[in-house]
């Protein structure tokens, strides 16, 4: 009987486990940090017993035996009949160091070490699985909401084989690039309504604020320039059988520009593709 494989990994402290527990709630059988040797038994114990269809696995740092070889152990369950699908969870180092500083957990490679240098080598150990991965998520500034909605969404997508999702993000460089983005955008040179005292309080989806951005002459140069390389580019990513395309358009904070042009851009973008907008810093404020 062939499987379905949810394979979650990412940083320590991204919300592995969390993503674990959703997925239970979502009807997989789930086993966290299970001995690598003991992956392709379990696998064919569930596979005869005929219960279970849908299975996750929590894959993290500690498990260095499936890490050196991942690629081949999910070669080999795809080869027997299983679809594997891949999970990567992330988020941005600061994000990190604060939820690591406000729980009593270690991280698994700093026992009472430094633990910037710590998930600066797990990214690195971590980078193999990463590319493979058929979903990366972001988990800065998430509610667990958040995070059950995206997997709700890409499990009933792999599930389907519906086409891929193009999602553009926008963002503020003041609070660090989204670490999940596959095109990065800067669109700090544009006219600034931070600087227009009536409308420094509003954000790109009022639309005084979309207006200003929108009618200058160079925002309205880059919109047709992006929209022409995307509209090449998101069906040579689909034809590599992504999930999901991440394109992040940034600002200096997040509020004003590149939430306008991300408005702007998604609804050009939706004529031959699906799209869904996210702001990810659009009620933030920087510090």
């Amino acid at each position: 009987m062939a499987l379905q494989l949810v394979v979650v990994t990412g940083m320590s402290g991204a919300g592995r486990s969390t993503a674990l527990r959703l997925l239970e709630d979502l009807g997989y059988f789930c086993v966290d940090n299970i001995p690598p040797a003991l992956i392709p038994q379990l696998i064919e114990l569930l596979a005869k017993g005929g219960e279970l269809s849908r299975v996750g696995l929590g894959v993290d740092v500690r498990t260095g035996g499936f890490l050196e070889g991942a690629a081949s152990v999910m070669d080999a369950l795809i080869a027997g009949g299983h679809e594997v699908e891949l999970l990567f969870l992330e988020s941005q180092d600061d994000e990190l160091v604060r939820r690591f500083s406000e729980t009593r957990r270690a991280h698994p490679l700093a026992p009472g070490g430094n633990v910037v240098d710590a998930i600066h080598k797990e990214r690195e150990r971590l980078a193999p699985l990463r590319a493979r991965a058929g979903l990366i998520i972001d988990t800065t500034g998430k509610s667990v909401h958040d995070l059950r909605r995206m997997l709700v969404d890409y499990i009933a997508r792999g599930g389907k084989r519906t086409r891929m999702v193009t999602r553009i993000v926008s963002f503020g460089f003041k609070f660090g690039l989204p670490v999940d983005a596959d095109l990065v955008f800067d669109l700090r040179y544009l006219p600034n309504p931070h600087f227009v005292p009536e409308l420094k309080a509003f954000t790109g989806l009022d639309e005084p604020v979309a207006r200003f951005v929108l009618d200058a002459p160079e925002t309205q140069e880059l919109l047709e320039d992006l929209y022409a390389l995307l509209s090449k580019l998101v069906p040579r990513y689909a034809r590599e059988g992504k999930a999901y395309l991440t394109v992040a358009i940034g600002c200096t904070g997040g509020q004003h520009r590149s939430v306008a042009f991300a408005e702007a851009l998604a609804a050009r973008l939706r004529e031959h593709a699906e799209v869904v907008v996210e702001h990810r810093d659009m009620h933030r404020r920087a510090k």
